[in-house]
């Protein structure tokens, strides 16, 4: 789908979605402290949106956390870790 997290983040914008100022913040402060992947990266702000129904930074750090700790890797184990908290 996307290759970067800036090409989420764009095409996130370009649809309409309104993300705050501290949003760019908050998504490169939380890949760099977790280490994570572009790809898992973007799935956090997916579900962070879906879930929130805004960009709420401390809820996507605390995600990319758990996802490092679960060893979460991708989409469909994002998906099931989500859904076996009971969020969506």
């Amino acid at each position: 789908m996307f290759g970067t997290v800036s090409e989420y983040v764009d095409h996130l914008i370009s649809k309409g979605f309104v993300l705050g100022d501290d949003a760019n913040g908050f998504i490169a402060f939380g890949q760099q402290y977790t280490d994570t992947v572009d790809e898992v990266v973007i799935i956090a702000i997916e579900l962070t949106l879906k879930i929130q129904k805004e960009f709420d930074g401390s809820f996507f750090i605390s995600l990319l956390e758990n996802f490092k700790s679960e060893k979460i890797n991708n989409r469909k184990q994002a998906l099931r870790f989500i859904e076996s908290l009971h969020l969506i």
